[in-house]
């Protein structure tokens, strides 16, 4: 573990590193015109692999945690202009996509993605079908607010093949619940556990932890909830106070925020908890798996990934094709972002063109620091000389690119959350608690641009 005078010298404001570089690097120079060159290009760089993603933004209500781009609606008609313009959209990147690659990933975020009727998923997820190649064993994922879901809703979403489900359940206690403006779960959550793992499916519980009226016994006791209904993995978000980016989450102030040691308290709590059960292994940042869950193998041979939608394995993971408002693809050397105004995004989408407001080409030696990053985040190691020979050139000239030096990472070694040698980095147990602190040292575009990001712990 790590003691508090630690917590206090590593708190600080840094990407979350869910992409390098980071989503605060995209530009509108980068044009629709360019994403579709850089899907054309992608059918020939990098995985072969296809890894979907749709957001759906629909909200029946606002929670005041809540930093994704969402929609407070239950209007029908704008529900339906907008899945119009998904299906357009779907089309429409498809004549790029070559289709013979497998679709190995999708994923269906928001918003509340179960906000819309099983109908309305059915008629997407075929459309889906008869264009793209579907592997066997490819991960079909959604992310449901228990609030709105049924054991009829789940028949209809496992008849369409969705094989893991992600409940948000952000924490068991009522007060924190009514506190952030969520609603409780409709069933039981030890019911729809039952029920998902009946049906062969995947459950995935998601918490949240910094929010008003939690404290570390509190979530304790939810995380000790959790456990006893042993999902297959559990994520435990920090929330991000980011109310420059998100106004609402200034009402949160109104009734106490949670400060950084009571914060990183619970989180240690709960990893204890999850880790000292015997039956979950810690999965980079925020997630645990149980031992026998494909993360917690793909975390023991190395081969974890990371993408916007959370961790994953190489295997399953392909390049993102991202559809919907705000949804941000992210292709072998560059990334997407759609626009986040849904009416924007239905007109450039009917319009004829992709929906692309902003983005990004990754260089070279971009390349390379993503790959530093994201080897460090997902398996807590890296080996320079694996570095090397996959991109072709010198260990020195890795260590450049990053702008490595001992020094910057002397004061990690002698906290006891680094161990290095001239070919290696492995992160200590306590280092995964300042994670983000050691690879901003291997970010040197970091302190450029004066962006703000959220408290790294």
């Amino acid at each position: 573990m790590i003691d508090n005078k630690l917590i206090e010298k590593y708190n600080k404001a840094l990407p979350r590193y869910t992409s390098y570089p980071p989503a605060t690097s995209f530009h509108s120079e980068f044009s629709s015109d360019d994403y579709i060159k850089s899907v054309k290009a992608s059918n020939n760089q990098g995985t072969k692999n296809i890894s979907l993603y749709l957001h759906i933004p629909f909200c029946p209500r606002l929670c005041l945690y809540c930093g994704c781009t969402t929609l407070i609606t239950r209007k029908e008609e704008m529900i339906k202009s907008y899945l119009e313009a998904l299906k357009k959209e779907i089309v429409m990147l498809s004549q790029w996509i070559d289709l013979s690659r497998p679709v190995t990933q999708i994923h269906w975020g928001g918003g509340t993605p179960n906000a819309l009727s099983a109908e309305q998923i059915g008629e997407i997820m075929d459309l889906i079908s008869s264009i793209f190649k579907i592997e066997k064993n490819c991960e079909i994922a959604i992310e449901c607010n228990p609030a709105h879901l049924t054991l009829s809703y789940l028949d209809s979403l496992f008849d369409m093949g969705f094989n893991r489900i992600s409940l948000g359940i952000q924490d068991f206690n009522q007060k924190v619940l009514e506190a952030a403006h969520r609603d409780t779960s409709k069933l039981p959550i030890e019911e729809l556990s039952s029920y998902i793992r009946n049906h062969s499916a995947g459950v995935n519980y998601d918490f949240i932890y910094g929010l008003p009226h939690q404290s570390p016994a509190s979530f304790s006791e939810t995380i000790k909830q959790a456990l006893a209904l042993k999902p297959d993995r559990i994520v435990t978000f920090s929330y991000a106070h980011v109310p420059w980016v998100k106004s609402h989450q200034s009402l949160l102030e109104k009734e106490g925020l949670p400060g950084a040691e009571e914060k990183m308290a619970m989180f240690k709590s709960a990893y204890d908890l999850i880790t000292k059960s015997g039956e979950y292994d810690a999965i980079g940042l925020d997630h645990f798996s149980r031992k026998d869950d494909s993360l917690s193998i793909a975390l023991r041979s190395g081969k974890l990934h990371r993408n916007f939608q959370g961790y994953c394995t190489r295997e399953t993971t392909g390049q993102v094709y991202a559809f919907g408002m705000s949804a941000i693809s992210q292709l072998y050397n560059s990334y997407a972002q759609n626009d986040k105004n849904i009416e924007n995004y239905i007109r450039m989408i009917n319009s004829g063109k992709p929906a692309t407001v902003k983005g990004y080409c990754i260089s070279e030696d971009e390349m390379i620091i993503k790959e530093v990053i994201e080897r460090l985040m997902c398996n807590n190691k890296l080996l320079w000389s694996e570095l090397a020979e996959q991109f072709e050139t010198s260990v020195g000239r890795i260590k450049a690119v990053c702008g490595y030096s001992p020094e910057k990472m002397q004061q990690y070694i002698d906290d006891g959350l680094l161990i290095m040698d001239d070919n290696s980095l492995n992160i200590t147990g306590p280092g995964r608690f300042t994670i983000r602190n050691i690879v901003a040292e291997l970010d040197p575009k970091l302190n450029s641009g004066g962006k703000q990001f959220s408290k790294s712990i």
